[in-house]
């Protein structure tokens, strides 16, 4: 709980620089990010969406400016405002939309500057303490580094962004449950042509708990074609995942991948918060393997700029690791047949189990 009383840098939605405006930098990256939540709108500076949670699912997007100085797993957040595009990131033109169509017309509007094959969505589900910022800003940077071709979305829930409010977090996470169903129910009518879905954290029990909603329903991957589950340092109860997973089909189990870390502090606090039941994240990973999903084990690690909980963004052999997946279609994670992976892991000490 430490860093509970750190300050957080500040929210960035919406604030452009006067002086040097995101859009008269050429050799920035953009990054048009869309964002469906069920966090209540706000009119606080940079904030754009509150911690408090809202009734009806909200509908945005916004558009991330990566700097050219970016360096791969690292995220060049501002500590002051207005942030400044050619040295750190911005979070620009955001735009709320009044209907679903709405919506769905500007999703499809985006795919169709991508060539066939690269027309798909990237759903992330953010983790524990995080605001609306800090997820845009994580989302855009892992796209950036992985290479990412198809059009983000971010599902962000009503996170206290608060260290010592786990347990609001974790009721908010359950409140936002109801909504994954009229968030799917959106994502299907446009016009992606798969989908890959990844989770950080405690989203990746909410993720967990959509994917079993969704089967006990009867249209989990049957409305849409999903290529990859990927669950990044999951803040889940041990226990709770060997009933979740188990009430998934097989076809499912054989596309998850999770990504473990035993030196995970966070999870380390999360499971003495939870009694000390063991957290999914930093589980063993033959355990894991034998539920049926993909392991990929980072705790030898050591380099990620980002803690130990998100490695998989602040380690660039790890992102490298996870776009060589993402934008490959139709091979596993870890299969020396995927472009470039041999290369990738050579010398990189990333254990896979399970392929």
């Amino acid at each position: 709980m430490a860093v509970a009383g750190c300050s957080r840098p500040p929210e960035l939605i919406g604030i452009d620089n006067p002086a040097v405006p995101a859009a008269s930098v050429r050799d920035v990256s953009r990054k048009r990010i869309f964002i469906t939540t069920t966090r209540e709108a706000t009119e606080v500076v940079g904030a754009f969406y509150s911690a408090n949670r809202a009734p009806e699912l909200g509908l945005a997007s916004v558009e991330v400016t990566v700097p050219p100085i970016h360096t791969p797993g690292r995220l060049e957040r501002a500590k002051r405002l207005p942030p400044d595009p050619r040295t750190e990131f911005t979070i620009v033109d955001p735009v709320i939309y009044k209907s679903d169509d709405a919506f769905i017309s500007e999703i499809n509007r985006e795919l169709a500057t991508r060539p066939a094959g690269q027309r798909k969505l990237l759903l992330f589900i953010h983790g524990y303490n995080n605001t609306t910022s800090d997820a845009l800003l994580r989302l855009a940077q892992f796209v950036e580094d992985t290479g990412f071709k198809g059009v983000p979305v971010l599902f962000t829930w009503a996170s206290a962004a608060r260290a010592p409010r786990y347990v609001y977090d974790l009721n908010s996470a359950l409140v936002a449950r109801v909504k994954i169903k009229e968030m799917a129910d959106i994502l299907v009518r446009t016009r992606a042509e798969s989908a890959d879905l990844f989770a950080h954290s405690m989203g990746a029990f909410l993720m967990m708990e959509g994917l079993v909603d969704a089967e006990q329903a009867g249209y989990l991957g049957r409305r849409k074609t999903i290529n990859h589950f990927i669950l990044a340092a999951p803040d889940i109860d041990i226990d709770l995942f060997r009933t979740q997973i188990g009430l998934l089909p097989q076809a499912v189990r054989e596309k998850m991948y999770i990504l473990i870390s035993r030196d995970d502090s966070a999870l380390r606090l999360s499971r003495r918060i939870a009694g000390g039941v063991p957290r999914v994240g930093a589980a063993d990973a033959q355990e894991l393997e034998r539920l049926g999903p993909t392991v990929i084990d980072l705790s030898e690690i050591d380099n990620s700029s980002s803690g130990s909980h998100s490695k998989f963004a602040g380690s660039p052999e790890v992102v490298r690791l996870i776009g060589a997946g993402l934008n490959t279609a139709g091979r596993r994670f870890g299969e020396s047949a995927t472009p470039g992976l041999d290369r990738i892991l050579d010398g990189v000490p990333i254990r896979i189990v399970g392929n």
